[in-house]
């Protein structure tokens, strides 16, 4: 993972039907770097033990073997969790976690990081 300490960062972004792609201006000393986004959402990455935690959950809810690599950029579906598994999963996070999630924070969870991070917002009691 690398990281850019910057002076400035600028943020641009256009709606759809001007057909442009969204641009985030990174301004190092002595140069300007465009830097092309894919998506406009921002999220506050999850502590550590929280994206482990999560991560032991759907390994154990898909029945994976002990080596295989779930990570927070673990796609449910990829990992081969059909509709019914990703619930299942939901109402296992749920309850270890002592939360509840309505059906807009359930149906944005893609990703393992993705789950941590509404986890993490549901728990401190900021809206998802």
């Amino acid at each position: 993972m690398s990281s850019i300490a910057a002076p400035s960062v600028f943020v641009a972004s256009w709606h759809r039907s001007t057909r442009r792609k969204n641009q985030a201006f990174i301004s190092v000393p002595g140069t300007q770097r465009a830097v092309r986004a894919s998506s406009r959402r921002v999220s506050c990455s999850a502590k550590p033990e929280t994206v482990e935690k999560v991560s032991r959950i759907v390994k154990r809810q898909l029945a994976l073997p002990d080596d295989a690599a779930v990570e927070s950029s673990s796609n449910l579906a990829q990992l081969g969790a059909d509709s019914l598994d990703t619930v299942e999963i939901l109402m296992s996070l749920e309850e270890a976690f002592g939360i509840s999630m309505d059906e807009g924070s359930a149906g944005r969870i893609v990703t393992v990081q993705d789950a941590a991070d509404v986890i993490e917002k549901l728990a401190s009691g900021r809206p998802s």
